[in-house]
């Protein structure tokens, strides 16, 4: 594959809600049912020349998997390295958490320091194809600075609206890479009003969680990379710390995707997501048997990822834990603290509150039993410690 060949791109959008088909070639967000549309594929077409011994030597980046990614035109890429980050095995992480084998996929190694590259590099690319002019999103941080890295690259103003107690890292980041940065006194979903406000009044494209179509399938590039850096097979178990959900979500999409491709089976990883004690929408829906998370008041960690008191795509996560036979925990920062300096001491990554939550769920996922000794599991740090720095709880 050539970089200059167009790439077939998706056949259509499909609204997730009602199934409804809807044209790819524009600029649009929710279905008209208020529902995220996920991209579909012609995999039937692409399957005989996209084999995972098609992909082994290609660029090390997300762009590797071209043919289930949206952008046609490969001069469309707004491209800084993201994606194709380590899986790192830890027997002593496995030791101290009781489990047969534990790995850590690694996301603090993207551009920005976080895993949030990977969905706004696509999004942005798509963005920058379909002929959007400005770009705007609510951020609890690092998906802001990750816009504004891609619309700095592709050359397009972005404009961000994020909590005040942001990260003091991440909003020098955000300003030293050229976004108009707001500062609201509230939460993600407080700043979410704000960008609707500026979407309608000026015309900027909402990159918002799941409230375009293409963050999502950056994101699921997490699930292909799995099975290719695994030799082909899946994990027993998937940890995910989740705010808006978009990467268990994209994961649970591509291994349908793999699997109609042929580079997989039926079998599934349990998928898990984390949340914190103190933000915990997903977990208290998926205990009491809801199919919709109701919105978490008074949200409140130190992890701002996980800040998130509603989510779009909820449906969705709770439909990915149950099918997959998973679950969810809750874990309180000075847990999540206190693990990512194990994390630290055990694997060299110094990982962001959320990555240190994913292993401190382990213990209590083991305990409800869904979690077993024989497991093969894997931790998504999803950001680097850096981000963080200075913000630590003290106990």
């Amino acid at each position: 594959m050539t970089d200059h060949h167009r790439m077939p791109g998706a056949t259509h959008l499909e609204c997730t809600g009602t199934g409804e088909e809807v044209e790819s070639e524009q600029l649009i967000g929710l279905s008209a049912a208020g529902k995220p549309l996920f991209a579909r594929y012609d995999l039937d077409a692409i399957r005989a020349g996209f084999q995972m011994a098609d992909v082994a030597c290609r660029r090390a980046d997300l762009w590797r998997y071209a043919e289930v990614l949206p952008v046609r035109d490969p001069a469309m890429r707004v491209a800084l390295g993201e994606g194709w980050t380590p899986l790192l095995e830890s027997s002593r992480t496995a030791d101290r958490l009781g489990v047969a084998r534990v790995w850590i996929k690694d996301e603090g190694q993207n551009p920005t320091g976080s895993f949030k590259a990977r969905g706004l590099g696509l999004a942005v690319s798509r963005a920058l194809e379909l002929g959007a002019e400005a770009l705007a999103l609510p951020s609890a941080g690092n998906a802001g600075s990750a816009a504004a890295a891609y619309g700095a690259a592709a050359g397009l103003p972005v404009h961000v609206v994020v909590p005040t107690d942001t990260p003091a890292p991440i909003l020098e980041e955000m300003q030293a890479l050229g976004a108009h940065v707001q500062l609201l006194d509230g939460l993600i979903s407080d700043c979410g009003k704000v960008v609707k406000q500026g979407v309608e009044e000026h015309g900027w494209w909402d990159l918002s969680t799941l409230k375009e179509p293409y963050r999502v399938e950056g994101k699921k590039t997490m699930g292909y990379e799995l099975v290719e850096q695994l030799g082909g097979r899946l994990p027993d178990a998937i940890i995910y710390p989740t705010g808006g959900g978009t990467g268990l979500i994209g994961m649970w999409k591509a291994f349908d995707e793999m699997e109609a491709l042929g580079w997989i089976g039926s079998k599934r990883p349990k998928m898990f997501t984390v949340q914190a004690a103190g933000c915990a929408p997903m977990v208290r829906a998926w205990e009491q048997g809801e199919e919709h998370a109701e919105m978490w008041q008074g949200a409140e960690t130190y992890a701002s990822g996980l800040r998130v008191p509603g989510a779009v795509g909820d449906f969705l996560i709770l439909r990915a834990l149950r099918e997959s036979g998973g679950g969810a925990a809750a874990v309180p920062d000075h847990l999540m603290a206190e693990w990512v300096a194990k994390l630290g001491a055990d694997t060299g990554i110094f990982a962001a509150p959320e990555g240190g939550a994913t292993a401190a769920a382990v213990p209590m996922l083991m305990e409800k039993g869904l979690i077993s000794p024989e497991d093969e599991v894997v931790l998504f740090n999803t950001g680097s410690g850096l981000k963080y720095v200075g913000m630590t709880p003290i106990d």
